[in-house]
């Protein structure tokens, strides 16, 4: 197998490939526009995972830099997955001395428990705390 390769920033990210992935086969983003994605990219850390300058994997922070992260848009395409990809992305961003003093670090997962259990994620330590707006289908009525 090829190096893996991290980039981080928008002007890395080969938004078509992203914006293929979440809008086709992700279960949180189905249909979600390009221009949403390109713009949600924007505002974010970026990074992804490339072998032999194709992009294989993504994922992005939302945060503050300070106090906040949530980590979103996780995901590494098929043909790619059971080769530690998902793991170097999450390695990197945990190394970066921004991310280590973050007083709390989120993000929302169906099927990947195990996977961010390894990096120290567990249930939330105040359930009856945290409150939400869930409007999963939002993103079908957003209009440039």
């Amino acid at each position: 197998m090829s190096a893996i390769s991290i980039k981080t920033g928008v002007e890395n990210m080969d938004v078509q490939v992203v914006h293929r992935f979440l809008s086709e086969d992700s279960y949180w983003a189905k249909n979600i526009s390009f221009e949403l994605v390109q713009h949600s990219l924007e505002h974010s850390f970026c990074v992804g995972a490339f072998i032999d300058g194709q992009q294989v994997g993504f994922g992005r922070v939302i945060t503050d830099y300070y106090t906040f992260g949530w980590f979103a848009d996780f995901f590494v395409l098929p043909a790619h997955r059971g080769k530690g990809i998902s793991k170097k992305m999450l390695s990197f961003i945990l190394e970066q001395p921004w991310s280590k003093r973050l007083r709390r670090i989120m993000l929302n997962t169906s099927d990947a428990h195990g996977l961010y259990r390894q990096f120290q994620f567990k249930d939330l330590s105040g359930p009856a705390r945290l409150l939400e707006i869930y409007r999963p289908d939002v993103h079908l009525q957003y209009t440039e």
